[in-house]
């Protein structure tokens, strides 16, 4: 027997739920059917409430009526405004109720609850999985599509998410937001500086799952990983190749097509990997980053500056040999007065009396007791 207040109320036709204002009810019943009855005067766009319409037409207009209290920037709508003055007033109003973590936004307050639940109520519709942000999913399908609606205006490269876009035009601007606290070396990407930080502490947080094997990047550990499984994930769309690492299936497939993405911003030189680009512009410029740790010799390459430093160590190695075979000794003091004051006699009696015996070029003690005449005289 229905009560009193459901008889006052309206009942959603397709779930049972009461409502008791009207206004509720068919904003509920368009949830369910799918109506949007209000349309943009701008563009045709169509929405399913009017307060949404009137905000997306101000994107049109440009207006933006609302004003921070604090800076004065404005806002085309009153809850961006009251999010932004909380960042004056450190305002964090939103808890999560399992670590007690404080938000501005509640969006934001959603979102971390669902690292605690496990939640995932967004679905790609081409794969079935599952998603914590409706953002991420839709970039996850575009994977499926291929689409890439964001396109820098610089070089017209496209983007499958805005996030992508906004880091790639820092390369041409030279942006570098984020710093090392170690050595002040700028990044334009978070990631990458929490990456570079790794070498300052040599934190190696991800480990292999088949030999334990640490990595300081998670990608490189993955890529690790399918060493173990031989897994190949990554094929050639016009020869069915397979690979485990995606950059290299992308430079195996520009053999095919012949492309060279990555320019030259001096000479317009087109090459098929960013490295040997970034290398080939050093030429115009000059830069040589790499130096000897020996005599801090400047190289472009990595490669050329290791090379030369095994040139150093063969010098040592042959110049020990040299000193061995042209005194016939090993680590004893040359018998001259102008060292000490102090000579030695080599023969086999009088070694046996040193207590210790200095190396005269590499200045390295050793005890009498590892000598023998046979060692003196080599």
């Amino acid at each position: 027997m229905a009560t009193k207040i459901q008889e006052e109320a309206h009942e959603g036709k397709h779930c049972g739920q009461y409502f008791n204002q009207l206004s509720a009810y068919k904003l509920h019943e368009r949830t369910r059917t799918g109506g949007k009855p209000h349309t943009c005067k701008h563009c045709n766009k169509v929405f399913n409430k009017s307060s949404n319409c009137k905000r997306h037409e101000l994107t049109h207009t440009g207006l933006k009526p609302y004003s921070c209290k604090y800076c004065q920037k404005c806002f085309s709508t009153s809850s961006d405004c009251r999010r932004h003055e909380r960042t004056h007033t450190g305002e964090k109003p939103y808890t999560c109720q399992h670590c007690k973590k404080c938000f501005s936004q509640l969006a934001d307050c959603k979102q971390h609850v669902r690292i605690h639940t496990g939640e995932k109520p967004y679905t790609c519709k081409h794969c079935d999985k599952g998603f914590a942000k409706s953002s991420t999913c839709k970039q996850h399908e575009r994977t499926h599509t291929g689409q890439k609606p964001y396109t820098c205006k610089r070089c017209n490269k496209y983007f499958s998410s805005s996030s992508h876009l906004k880091r790639h035009e820092r390369t041409h601007m030279g942006v570098k937001l984020y710093t090392c606290k170690h050595c002040n070396h700028s990044f334009s990407k978070s990631s990458h500086l929490k990456q570079h930080e790794r070498t300052h502490t040599g934190e190696k947080p991800y480990s292999c799952k088949y030999c334990n094997q640490g990595f300081s990047v998670s990608w490189h550990c993955k890529q690790h990983e399918r060493i173990h499984t031989g897994e190949k994930p990554y094929s050639c769309k016009h020869c069915g190749k397979c690979f485990s690492d995606p950059s290299a299936c992308r430079q195996h497939e520009q053999t095919h097509t012949g492309e060279k993405p990555y320019a030259c911003k001096h000479c317009n030189m087109c090459f098929n990997k960013s490295s040997n680009c970034k290398r080939h512009e050093q030429i115009h410029t000059g830069a040589k980053p790499y130096r000897c740790k020996h005599c801090s010799k400047g190289f472009s390459r990595s490669s050329d500056c290791k090379r030369h430093e095994e040139i150093h160590s063969r010098d040592i190695s042959l110049n020990r040999k040299q000193h061995d075979q042209r005194f016939h000794l090993r680590h004893v003091q040359e018998p001259a007065a102008n060292q000490c004051g102090k000579t030695f006699s080599l023969s086999e009696e009088s070694v046996s009396e040193v207590e210790t015996v200095t190396c005269w070029i590499y200045e390295e003690e050793f005890r009498n007791e590892s000598l023998s005449s046979a060692e003196v005289w080599g």
